[in-house]
């Protein structure tokens, strides 16, 4: 049956954000498709971004969307281009670092992790090197180091509600802002773009659950409303690793060059989520989705024998 309880319906959105790196490959495309019908299910408008301030390649983002596209998912105005909207995440740090928020970082990537892994260090936290630095040590080092731009964060941790995975407390260090190359970072343009979207439903893969205590913290500190998180399941190969174009014919180009299409794609990951009847659109997933029986294990796929190929746990 279709979810839509009343209390959960919104005029808000969902979104699907990828970065245009490369084809997006089937564990995108599942995710993809659970973003647009959790948005679809409950009223939401569904929205697109291309997260193109990092690495990009070549004609990817016009492939990503003819690929969505192929498999019947439809989304509301134009997809927003990240990089459009630096200046506008540059001018938030500006505002923090006025209201003694933020502070130059001269650390290397090396030194972190050195710190990080020296005794009594928290893993994966920055261990606040730079924090309080007099003026001359900036200077001194900044004649050395173009500075990144770190958050003074006044809590060690945060919680966040998930929809499948429930009460999540997560750390949330001095975490960078802007770069040392000036270009903003991850945990600061997804804040800022998906309140600038009207997004209140984050749908992701659950990699990405640890680093939402550092966001939801962030939209607190800048009085942005925290969204609705649901991060699913990844698609996993064989061996256990997260699923990635190195492991064979994982995109829609490969998958169609070996004889299978969109249709048959889709029934594959309808049979993954569990869904009854013959999924082959993304209308028939919209149709039968019912959020709370969606699997909460990897879906594990071996690309090598495609014609054997089922979703754990189903035959």
């Amino acid at each position: 049956m279709t979810s839509s309880r009343p209390d959960r319906a919104a005029r808000g959105a969902g979104r699907y954000a990828p970065s245009p790196s490369g084809d997006l490959h089937l564990g995108n495309l599942r995710t993809a498709l659970l973003a647009w019908a959790f948005a679809r299910s409950t009223g939401r408008r569904f929205v697109l971004r291309i997260e193109d301030i990092d690495r990009v390649r070549p004609g990817a983002a016009e492939r990503q969307l003819a690929d969505l596209a192929a498999l019947g998912l439809d989304w509301d105005g134009e997809p927003l281009l990240q990089s459009a909207r630096e200046a506008e995440h540059r001018a938030v740090v500006a505002r923090l670092t006025a209201g003694g928020r933020t502070y130059e970082c001269y650390c290397t990537r090396r030194e972190i992790q050195a710190a990080a892994s020296a005794p009594h260090g928290a893993p994966g936290a920055y261990p606040g090197t730079c924090r309080d630095l007099d003026d001359a040590e900036r200077a001194r080092r900044r004649a050395e180091r173009p500075p990144a731009v770190r958050l003074r964060a006044e809590v060690g941790s945060f919680t966040v509600q998930d929809r499948l995975h429930g009460a999540h407390t997560g750390l949330v260090d001095d975490f960078v802002l802007l770069r040392n190359d000036g270009r903003p970072a991850y945990n600061l343009a997804v804040v800022l773009d998906d309140a600038h979207q009207g997004v209140d439903q984050v749908v992701r893969g659950d990699d990405l659950l640890p680093s939402t205590p550092r966001q939801a913290y962030l939209a607190a500190v800048l009085g942005l409303p925290e969204p609705e998180w649901v991060h699913v399941p990844l698609v996993l190969n064989p061996h256990g690793q997260r699923l990635a174009k190195r492991d064979g014919a994982v995109t829609l180009a490969d998958l169609a060059a070996a004889g299978h299409g969109p249709a048959e794609v889709m029934g594959w990951i309808g049979r993954s989520l569990g869904l009854p009847g013959r999924v082959r659109t993304a209308q028939d997933v919209l149709a039968v989705f019912d959020e709370d029986a969606l699997p909460r294990e990897p879906w594990v796929v071996d690309p090598a024998g495609w014609a054997a190929q089922r979703a754990v746990g189903t035959s």
